[in-house]
């Protein structure tokens, strides 16, 4: 067994150790050994970090914007020197293939990026003569501390590219509460982000439970809050912040469907869904583990799906020949077994088993096989919620209209895909579903860090906008 890390929290540029009495395990998954006990920071730890960034905004928004972004040049030089590190330490505590891994982290580099681009971004707007001798001049200001709750399926990109480059450039400071399981990749990140000149406070780290992350939903210091995760506490979150008068932005559980049409290719097609369906084990809002077959094609995209899953790896995230590695841990391990169990009891069929999937020398580790259930009806379950795991089910319709109607009546619209040669039916396909996400025959339609991430329908995902008019309203200052 190795080494047992005792995590610490990070606040005002140092690591501390928590006064909690309460600490949770987190696991290598790959061996399903304890690697190191996370603290459960005490409310009094969560202020501190709230007062840290608080105490740091006076300086860092009033540090130009042009020396803001200098440092996340830096910061993007060290992400790309830091690479290979970086890149084991997301395997070694969240499970992803090495592959896998380091595409977390590169895009943790794109959202850094893309937040280098603040200075255009962040230019207001003007206009002459507004009314007869006024002139109107709109700034684009920070607003102040920012919470970011984090997700443990990628613990580079959603809290260091999506959540805290762009936070940042813009003059705001954060406080991010890192998922348990997976904590120790950001924080290596807030390591090299002060390393490249980052003022001490202006990036805050805390673990703890629901019961002190809460502090953060009402905290009158946190101005907004930035959450991916279930919908449940999405929804709780959302409506507490707002509340509270914070803007907030809660993206939350995916159903991911792709309509396959009788004219698709039927290999390349069953390796854009594999990919799509089994990478990162599955563990992500734009996993793919629906396909809506046509009668015509279903028979022989099952079997190609079946065939080009079986000889996919499955092995230790950090085996750089790894094509699946294990889930987050056990607990998590034993609900998608649970989900598996209840999707055939409900009828499907199963057409590949991988729940009796074992690695030599690695047999403690939390490892599943791709799954496929076929047959899955309107109404089962297992087609219709979130599984977060490698398990794939199969709808079956007759016409393009019924696929897409069993696609919309889904209570999530994340993203939707289409599998056609058909440009009439790729075009209303694109016009009609219900996704906010669409891929053309692209499994995954995730867009690069200049483009909106978001879905439609529940969950929610909005932001607050506020509008702030000086005296004479000669001004608009818009707060970003």
């Amino acid at each position: 067994m190795g080494e047992v890390k005792k995590i610490c929290y990070y606040v005002n540029g140092e690591f501390k150790e928590s006064r909690t009495a309460e600490y949770r395990d987190a696991y290598d998954p790959s061996t399903g050994e304890v690697i190191a006990k996370v603290p459960s920071c005490t409310r009094e730890e969560v202020e501190e970090a709230v007062a840290s960034a608080k105490a740091a905004y006076p300086g860092w928004s009033s540090t130009p914007v042009i020396k803001r972004v200098q440092i996340l040049y830096k910061l993007r030089d060290l992400l790309i020197e830091h690479m290979d590190e970086l890149t084991h330490l997301v395997a070694l505590e969240n499970g992803k293939a090495w592959e896998e891994a380091m595409g977390d982290v590169l895009k943790a580099k794109e959202g850094t990026e893309q937040a280098i681009a603040a200075p255009s971004l962040m230019m207001g707007e003007s206009l002459m003569d507004a009314s007869a001798g006024y002139d109107t001049v709109l700034y684009r200001e920070p607003l102040g501390v920012f919470a970011g709750i984090v997700p443990f399926n990628f613990p580079a990109m959603i809290p260091m590219g999506w959540m805290t480059p762009m936070c940042i450039a813009c003059g705001n400071t954060i406080v991010i509460k890192a998922a348990s399981f997976t904590p120790q990749s950001c924080m290596r990140i807030a390591e090299l982000y002060k390393e490249a000149g980052l003022p001490d406070g202006v990036i805050n780290i805390v673990t703890c439970t629901r019961r002190e992350a809460e502090i953060l939903l009402e905290h009158p210091d946190v101005k907004g809050i930035t959450f991916v995760g279930s919908t449940s506490v999405g929804m709780h979150i959302y409506s507490t912040a707002a509340a509270h008068g914070k803007r907030v932005q809660a993206l939350c559980e995916a159903k991911n469907h792709a309509l396959v049409l009788n004219d698709a290719p039927v290999k390349r097609v069953a390796a854009g869904i594999i990919n799509s369906a089994f990478g990162c084990a599955g563990e992500r809002c734009m996993a793919l583990p629906v396909v809506v077959a046509q009668e015509g094609i279903a028979d022989a995209l099952v079997a190609e799906l079946v065939e080009q899953s079986r000889a996919i790896k499955v092995g230790p995230a950090y085996d750089k020949t790894t094509k699946l590695g294990p889930v987050v841990n056990e607990a998590h391990k034993k609900s998608i077994l649970e989900w598996i169990e209840k999707g055939l009891s409900e009828g499907a069929v199963m057409a590949l088993d991988g729940r009796d999937v074992t690695v030599e020398g690695f047999e403690k580790g939390f490892y599943l096989g791709p799954t496929i259930l076929d047959h899955v009806k309107p109404g089962m379950t297992v087609g219709d919620s979130e599984i977060f795991g490698p398990v794939l089910c199969i709808k079956r319709v007759k016409t393009f209209e019924e696929g897409l109607a069993v696609m919309n009546a889904n209570p999530f619209a994340n993203g939707s895909v289409i599998f056609t040669q058909n440009g009439h039916y790729a075009r209303e396909f694109a016009r009609h579903t219900d996704g906010g996400m669409v891929g053309i025959n692209v499994g995954i339609p995730v867009p690069v860090g200049m483009f909106p991430f978001s879905g439609h329908k529940i969950p929610l995902s909005a932001t607050f906008t506020a509008w702030v008019r000086t005296a004479s309203g000669s001004t608009q200052r818009q707060r970003l």
